[in-house]
């Protein structure tokens, strides 16, 4: 059953439901089931595949009819030609969006209630009373751009413990004496239940600079080499270049803008799937959109599986652009099943998934992927402030001829404006020059907008944040504080993620789950690896996949563990030179195994480690209660006899009286004649005052225990 859930992407719960409902008796999802209930399954997620498709087109057309009846009758003037509508763009967008989410809607009732996207439009009742829940959150103020955990803590009156349990929700291993900055603690009082205001040197000034306005989509391009990503990304850039401009693009940029009658859009070009893995791993989400390019010739190759698991990491969404269509051996429903292979289902399968067939070579199918971007974006709702002071995120940075230090930074807030007193990373700086991709001086930069920016004091690097202050002051203030953070963390690398420290810190937070990446020799291998790992997790605790390959550890491999808080595995393979170096500067730890036993081992202790422990409760001693006195200052004093074990003073007891008990209390005294002692052995006589009880009576027997952690275990 587990390995058919598997097969059709769907949860094992949802399996065993459905074929209770198809009158197939099943126990669990470990029963097995036979090639004929497998073939019933496939008829039926065919049978409700065609009713989507058939279902979508009906709505289609149902659309349409409603368009043309709401159609102005018009004059028509055969002399003139046909004029394109205004509009006729986003109106067949909107319809798109709403067939799409009613399709969405259907699947994810028939898959069992599957979550919802995030980003989806949701109605105004529910908006009003997210708004009203917002305006009652407390508010947290920030007196500083960085705290610990304990200063966390104290601000919000809450235990260390939830702080840390926050930030290992959100793949954060923080200790107490750790400093979160400014974005980690939003992110943590948000889970939290908290509103934070920034310090006023990072402030806005006025809350209708808040006001949100939509933004075009930040779009990272990423896929297997050779598959046509370069040659994509330049034919977009051709095509785009504003009507004349001599000389197209005259420098490189990490990233640039297409700007469409329909919208804008911000590509950043990174260079593989290591820089955008790397930003992630220093706070930085700044790709809204991932369009994964597949050859619709070669399929999926081992670098697709690799941004698969990026994006997934990060949880952006996915379109795929189906490259060199203008081939004759090309197999996009082979490529689509793949695909599915590694869960990215495409709409014409029932997913959710946009995929658009296309030829750089040719230009087909071009200008669909960027409507699908488009699309995509509408369905998100992307919104940010426009007015107030600009922040957002460094892209790189370098040494720029006659300017100095030069940074490509991209605006996700505000409006960076000539002139701006700025903080990237440790440094400050005037913003004396805005330059887009082609070189042109600008004035302004608004959300969603990348521009490289002269005027910073020093480099900044990759994923650093970068924001607008109030003044010059306030901006070297900032900067300073973040020179003293980077010192106090050394090197700057995030804290290792070890198994030692899954065991050390289980106990101050709330794993459920151990994240790996698992690299091996040969597919048999890794597989055996891999279904080991995975059967050692139980509904309290389970191991997370992130990826897996053939063939040594690699950079890659290290900045998605890194970006994931995660360990690599290694069976029968060593990492490369650089991946070592990657994993000591990362701080990501690198386990590798020659005996798959050994392997299991450590991950079942790992996993073990994550259990709660089991409260066992030890009978210590019982105590007869002879006589009882009063004794004016500490009230009634009950005179016993310890009848088997010992009566501890840091004991708790059982007041039981025939056999009822009457009071669970600590002991507030215990004496042998007139001295304060530890501990009372058997056979032994001693005076015992019962914290807040007095009802205390001859015959009485105290039951003393103490309650012990006893470590569990999977088995």
């Amino acid at each position: 059953m587990h390995q058919v859930a598997k097969e059709f992407h769907i949860s094992s719960e949802a399996l065993v439901e459905l074929l209770r409902g198809m009158s197939i008796d099943v126990k669990s999802h470990m029963s097995t089931v036979d090639d004929d209930t497998v073939d019933r399954i496939k008829r039926h997620f065919e049978a409700e595949k065609e009713k989507m498709r058939e279902e979508s087109a009906r709505k289609e057309k149902e659309l349409a009819r409603r368009r043309e009846q709401q159609r102005p009758v018009e004059s028509v003037d055969k002399s003139k030609k046909p004029q394109k509508k205004k509009g006729s763009f986003r109106d067949r967008r909107e319809d798109r969006v709403a067939v799409v989410a009613s399709v969405k809607k259907t699947l994810a009732l028939m898959e069992g209630g599957r979550r919802q996207r995030k980003h989806r439009r949701r109605i105004r009742e529910d908006e009003d009373v997210e708004t009203s829940e917002q305006e009652a959150m407390p508010v947290l103020t920030l007196h500083d751009e960085t705290a610990t955990v304990g200063d966390l803590a104290k601000l919000m009156a809450r235990p260390a413990s939830d702080i840390i349990r926050a930030c290992m929700s959100l793949g954060l291993m923080a200790t107490m004496n750790q400093r979160l900055d400014a974005d980690t603690i939003e992110a943590v009082a948000d889970e939290l239940g908290f509103a934070v205001e920034r310090p006023s040197a990072v402030k806005v000034e006025d809350e209708e600079d808040l006001a949100q306005e939509p933004r075009a989509p930040v779009v990272t391009v990423m896929g297997h080499v050779d598959h046509g990503k370069t040659s994509l990304l330049d034919f977009i850039r051709r095509t785009n270049v504003v009507s004349g401009e001599v000389g197209g693009i005259t420098q490189h940029m990490g990233a640039y803008e297409v700007v469409l009658p329909e919208g804008r859009i911000t590509f950043i070009d990174t260079p593989g799937h290591e820089a955008f893995t790397s930003m992630r791993t220093r706070g930085a989400q700044a790709t809204d959109i991932v369009v994964l390019v597949v050859s619709a010739s070669e399929g999926v190759m081992p670098q697709t599986v690799e941004a698969i698991n990026h994006a997934k990491a990060a949880r952006v969404p996915i379109i795929v652009a189906m490259s060199k269509m203008d081939l004759l051996d090309v197999n996009p429903d082979a490529v689509r099943q793949q695909l599915a292979g590694h869960g990215v289902m495409v709409e014409a399968w029932g997913g959710e998934t946009i995929d658009v067939p296309t030829s750089a070579r040719t230009g087909e199918g071009v200008d669909k992927l960027l409507e699908a971007i488009l699309l995509q974006a509408e369905m998100m709702e992307l919104t940010a402030p426009r007015r107030g002071r600009a922040s957002g995120v460094v892209l790189e940075a370098e040494l720029g001829l006659g300017l100095g230090p030069v940074a490509t930074v991209l605006v996700k807030s505000g409006t960076l404006r000539v002139g701006d007193m700025l903080v990237a990373g440790p440094y400050c700086g005037r913003a004396r020059v805005l330059m887009d991709e082609r070189g042109a001086r600008l004035k302004e930069a608004p959300p969603s907008k990348a521009v490289r920016v002269a005027g910073i004091e020093g480099v900044p690097q990759a994923g650093d944040p970068f924001q607008v202050t109030a003044d010059e002051r306030a901006s070297r203030e900032v900067a300073e504080r973040r020179q003293t953070v980077r010192k106090q963390k050394g090197t700057g690398a995030p804290r290792r993620a070890t198994l030692e420290d899954l065991y050390r810190q289980i106990r101050e937070g709330d794993v459920k789950e151990l994240r790996l990446v698992v690299k091996g020799d040969v597919q048999g291998s890794l597989e055996a690896v891999m279904e080991a790992l995975v059967r050692l997790g139980t509904g309290e605790v389970r191991v997370s996949i992130l990826h897996q390959g053939i063939g040594a550890i690699t950079e890659s491999d290290v900045l998605l563990a890194s970006a994931s808080k995660a360990v690599v595995i290694g069976y029968h393979v060593r990492p490369s030179a650089r991946a070592q170096e990657v994993a000591e500067r990362e701080g990501v730890e690198i386990r590798t195994y020659r005996v798959i036993y050994e392997c299991v081992a450590d991950i079942e202790q790992a996993l073990e480690g994550m259990l709660e422990p089991e409260l066992l409760e030890v009978i210590t001693g019982r105590v007869a209660v002879r006589r009882v006195f009063h004794h004016p200052k500490v009230g009634f004093v009950a005179g016993c006899y310890v009848l088997e074990g010992n009566i501890d003073r840091s004991s708790r007891v059982r007041v039981l009286r025939d056999g009822v008990v009457k009071a669970d209390a600590r002991i507030g005294s215990l004496k042998r004649f007139k001295e304060d002692v530890r501990e009372v052995q058997t056979g032994y006589e001693c005076g015992i005052v019962i914290e807040n009880f007095g009802d205390i009576h001859e015959g009485d027997v105290l039951e003393a225990y103490k309650t012990q952690e006893v470590a569990r275990t999977l088995r």
